[in-house]
């Protein structure tokens, strides 16, 4: 038995990094260079290995643990190609070599969202508009996706230094810097910027990267939301209504790209502990009178223990790792759908 798994694990290697070939090759020649079915056919046996794999494990080849001590490598499944590294908090999603976009990646959860990836063996570009831009393991690129120009010089850069980009995560997005109650305490021109960024700038991105997704029939994409879009959450009404547009378009954009083999889906973080939390507690705080005014942590843990039933908050980690099973092949079957890490804080079906 233990031959047996093996055995697979040795040819699934194979075809993982044939399969990578053929990406590399689909980038360097047209579209019309490359067939398409050789590249299916490669994904197809790839699956079929993973399948065999995991069924000669059940029938007695034993735990990931139970295989190392027998001289199988625990993550052989997913090892990556000589000169691929993948960190020891790798969830080993066969994600190694594929190139991803990190938009809004230089800070909170986007940040976050880098390490995952390049945990798991990603080639990671990050589009910022941070003035320190930290690599992360990362190519980092200043990019407003609020400006169309900006986002296709970035794919145009990206896809030059680290090749055709399969992978995509959009996280990049601002508040208004208000707090309502009511709406009206925000003017409609402080609205704008927050729509061009928040909603443009997901508009851009898709215009951008998918075309290439298309051609390829490779792709999956993932947009940053909040539960703020599904709730109508007062303390931000700009911010709110921006993201109920991402997950809206988001379905719009799983229809429109399912029968090209390219998946979206929203990830909606809770209450996470990030740059953008601290902004909206102290817009809260600036209009509080003096006796009213809590700290920081008075303010956001009163929040977590009244709202959130598991009672802690979130990590930008616990959203990365949805993030990163959401865009591996893992998921395969998962497109238009809208996924909570919110500690039970709003819960649908």
């Amino acid at each position: 038995m233990r031959r047996r798994v093996m055995d697979q694990e040795a040819k699934l290697a194979e075809l993982q990094v044939q399969l990578a070939e053929f990406r590399s090759m689909m980038s360097r020649t047209s579209a019309a260079a490359v067939e398409r079915s050789e590249v299916e056919a490669l994904r197809t046996e790839v699956e079929e290995l993973r399948r065999l794999t995991r069924q000669l494990l059940a029938q007695g080849a034993g735990t990931p643990d139970k295989m190392a001590t027998q001289g199988v490598p625990a993550n052989a499944a997913a090892a990556p190609k000589p000169g691929e590294q993948v960190r020891e908090n790798s969830m080993n999603l066969g994600l190694a070599g594929r190139v991803a976009v990190v938009t809004g990646g230089a800070s909170g959860i986007g940040q976050a969202c880098v390490r995952g990836l390049v945990a798991e063996g990603c080639r990671v570009a990050v589009w910022d508009m941070a003035e320190e831009l930290s690599s992360e393991g990362a190519l980092s690129l200043r990019v407003d996706v609020s400006d169309l120009t900006s986002v296709e010089a970035a794919v145009r850069a990206t896809e030059a230094e680290l090749g055709p980009v399969e992978l995509v995560l959009h996280a990049a997005a601002i508040g208004s810097g208000k707090v309502g109650f009511p709406f009206s305490n925000v003017s409609p021109a402080e609205w704008r910027r927050v729509l061009d960024v928040n909603v443009m700038g997901m508009v851009h991105v898709a215009h951008a990267l998918t075309p290439g997704m298309v051609a390829r029939k490779l792709g999956s994409l993932v947009f940053l939301g909040s539960i703020a879009g599904q709730v109508g959450s007062q303390t931000d009404p700009p911010y709110s209504a921006s993201k109920a547009a991402n997950i809206n378009f988001a379905q719009c954009l799983a229809k429109d790209m399912a029968p090209h083999g390219v998946r979206v889906n929203v990830v909606n973080p809770g209450m996470v502990e990030t740059p953008l939390m601290r902004r909206i507690w102290q817009a809260w705080w600036d209009q509080q009178k003096p006796e009213d005014r809590r700290t920081y942590e008075e303010w956001s843990g009163a929040k977590v223990k009244a709202m959130v039933p598991l009672g802690r908050w979130q990590r930008g980690e616990d959203v990365a790792d949805m993030v990163a099973f959401l865009l591996s092949d893992r998921a395969c079957q998962v497109t238009g759908q809208t996924i909570n890490v919110d500690g039970g804080q709003v819960m649908h079906w």
